[in-house]
């Protein structure tokens, strides 16, 4: 991470009081507050958030004469304010679609054509600025850092950023922090946090940059089910309120029902579910 820019010292919040985790914290998690409708897209007419079209991706392997074929002649589009579940058997490519969908990977053939624009021949320095400008990522995993505030976790992305929004950036987090329900933990380091309270700090996270397409990897997969409902439904309601993309891998075919289309990945093929 580059050094940060030196600035004048900021006045810290009181510290909160840490309350550790334990069975049953998650059963009145906070609701999100609201009253902040910045957040809300301006939709080209007519555009879709992704297009995917033909997209194959294989792999080479020691051992092996053909390469392997995870993903063969994908198709997916997904509009702005819709959401979408891929799901599908552990090897069935759903890692590798989202990593290209992500734009941490390219396809071997066809086209990902995001916010109106061919990705797949952008060199990686713009593939790297429309990832971190307009794609945000939520994980089962949830790399929070460790010994740092809520607050310090959600603002960690605009550290990248550059003139209001890098300065602002503490300020932009207790705001996102506070559209997940989080705005009485601004303060509290992530060990202190409950498991349900982590999550939501990576969603704030992931959309203090306020981007066009979510991607989710099993997001709840740690979660009980009670806690995993009420993330689930933030994530949903976020993004069709805010007019973004959400896009979820799951195992869990309950939970991928709640999204406007689900699909199947199966031995690299996606249809309809």
């Amino acid at each position: 991470m580059p050094a940060e820019r030196e600035r004048p010292a900021e006045r810290e919040l009181p510290a909160e009081r840490e309350r550790p985790a334990g069975p049953g914290a998650e059963a009145a998690l906070p609701e999100p507050e609201s009253g902040r409708d910045t957040a809300a897209l301006k939709i080209p007419p007519g555009e879709n958030a992704l297009e995917v079209t033909s997209v194959t991706k294989r792999f080479r392997l020691r051992g092996r004469k053909e390469p392997l074929t995870v993903l063969d002649d994908v198709n997916l589009t997904v509009g702005y304010g819709r959401t979408a579940a891929i799901v599908g058997l552990s090897g069935a490519g759903k890692s590798t679609l989202l990593n290209i969908l992500g734009l941490l990977e390219r396809p071997d053939e066809g086209t990902v054509r995001m916010f109106g624009d061919e990705t797949t021949k952008l060199r990686e320095s713009a593939r790297a600025r429309l990832r971190g400008e307009s794609i945000g990522f939520v994980f089962q995993q949830l790399n929070l850092l460790s010994g740092r505030t809520a607050r310090e976790n959600v603002a960690a992305p605009l550290l990248y950023a550059q003139g209001r929004e890098l300065w602002r950036r503490h300020k932009l987090a207790d705001e996102a922090l506070r559209r997940v329900g989080l705005g009485e933990r601004l303060t509290a380091t992530s060990a202190s946090l409950s498991g349900g309270e982590q999550q939501r700090v990576a969603i704030a996270r992931a959309m203090i940059r306020r981007p066009r397409l979510i991607l989710a990897d099993e997001p709840t997969g740690a979660l009980d089910p009670q806690t995993a409902g009420q993330i689930m439904e933030l994530l949903f309601s976020t993004a069709r309120e805010d007019g973004r993309a959400l896009i979820l891998v799951t195992h869990d075919h309950a939970l991928a029902r709640r999204a406007d289309d689900v699909y199947l990945l199966d031995k690299g093929k996606l249809m309809p579910a």
